[in-house]
């Protein structure tokens, strides 16, 4: 009885048009997406809207029935839970937009439920051919391609992000690593920034930005190391990124500790030593002792000294390690403007322009 249900279902949804995943970023589109709350969570298309079929809990119920007793048994205590949810489910898919695209996991029966729950009330609906299975390969496979790239290098607080923030606002093609793995690179780097996304939701986010710029056109990104907190750059965009060249940002010594003093002082010294002492190995026993004692006692340049040096042992390391042969472009906060129209003519060079 359920599987001649299952058919019935199926049939019906037939009439809903299929959209390939080539077809990203389905503009027009509300994107619905119907797994669990949890699924979500882990990653999903940018700009999709959550209205699990089956919350977290249910899923597991569905799931552990599946095993135990086989699938006509599981999608009939699926319809059970739905049942007495249909109306709630509707008015939430007919609320979410118009012209909407479905998706599930595989563009399964979660999929075709959704939508014909919808086109029952006379909506045109739209399901995503594979689902969000075939967009995960889709998105994985984009990456790979091979994109020309420019990387903005230079030590820490030369500020790097800062410049790439300039370049958006005026129309250069930047992709902001950084602000997409919500982390700055460093130790101290998730201090200030909002949770990191999933390895999985970060290379989604990548490819989103990525492919909002022609693929001729040569993009603009921070030299990273392959991780950037707990987000990791997939392998092709990262060999891509190793063979592309460098511009390294130059700034005065003096500014660079200005503005790192600047950038840690609205947080808790406490924070910064407990953050510090996270680097003891790699600063060394005693090194790390001074910095802790230093930020404690708001001797907070001193702390940014001991810092600087660390870093910059480290950048100088990064460079060497990947054989990058950087063209040195220096910057002068005290004259910004002067320094824009310096780097805008490098950036020519390399065949970017606004």
């Amino acid at each position: 009885m359920v599987s001649k249900k299952i058919s019935e279902v199926l049939h019906l949804c037939k009439m809903a048009n299929a959209i390939k995943t080539d077809k990203y970023p389905f503009q027009g589109h509300v994107l619905i997406d119907v797994r669990s709350e949890a699924e979500f969570e882990r990653g999903h298309i940018p700009g999709a809207v959550n209205i699990p079929l089956l919350r977290n809990e249910e899923r597991v119920q569905v799931g552990t029935t599946y095993k135990q007793q086989g699938r006509d048994a599981a999608v009939s205590i699926g319809y059970k839970l739905l049942g007495p949810r249909f109306q709630d489910l509707y008015e939430a898919f007919k609320s979410a937009g118009p012209n909407p695209l479905f998706y599930c996991w595989r563009g399964g029966l979660r999929s075709y439920v959704s939508a014909t729950l919808l086109e029952w009330g006379g909506q045109s609906v739209h399901l995503l051919r594979g689902g969000y299975r075939a967009y995960r390969q889709f998105v994985q496979s984009e990456l790979a391609k091979p994109r020309k790239m420019l990387l903005l290098g230079g030590m820490t607080g030369v500020g790097k992000t800062e410049i790439l923030h300039v370049l958006t606002e005026k129309g250069f093609p930047v992709v902001d690593l950084e602000g997409l793995a919500s982390h700055k690179g460093s130790a101290l780097g998730g201090l200030g920034m909002p949770c990191q996304p999933s390895v999985e939701m970060f290379e989604n986010l990548l490819n989103s930005a990525v492919s909002a710029f022609p693929e001729d056109q040569t993009l603009i990104l921070e030299s990273e190391s392959r991780k950037i907190g707990t987000c990791v750059m997939p392998e092709g965009f990262w060999k891509n990124m190793l063979q592309s060249p460098v511009l390294e940002i130059k700034v005065s010594q003096q500014q660079r500790m200005e503005r790192l003093k600047k950038e840690y002082a609205q947080f808790d010294a406490g924070i910064l030593a407990e953050k510090t002492e996270k680097l003891r190995k790699r600063l060394g026993g005693l090194q790390c002792q001074q910095a802790t004692a230093a930020i404690l006692e708001g001797r907070k340049a001193e702390w940014v000294k001991i810092l600087m040096g660390y870093y910059d042992k480290s950048y100088h390391f990064f460079m060497n390690e990947n054989n990058y042969m950087p063209t040195v472009q220096d910057w002068d906060w005290q004259q910004t403007e002067k320094s824009f129209e310096l780097l805008k003519k490098k950036l020519k060079e390399h065949g970017i322009e606004k």
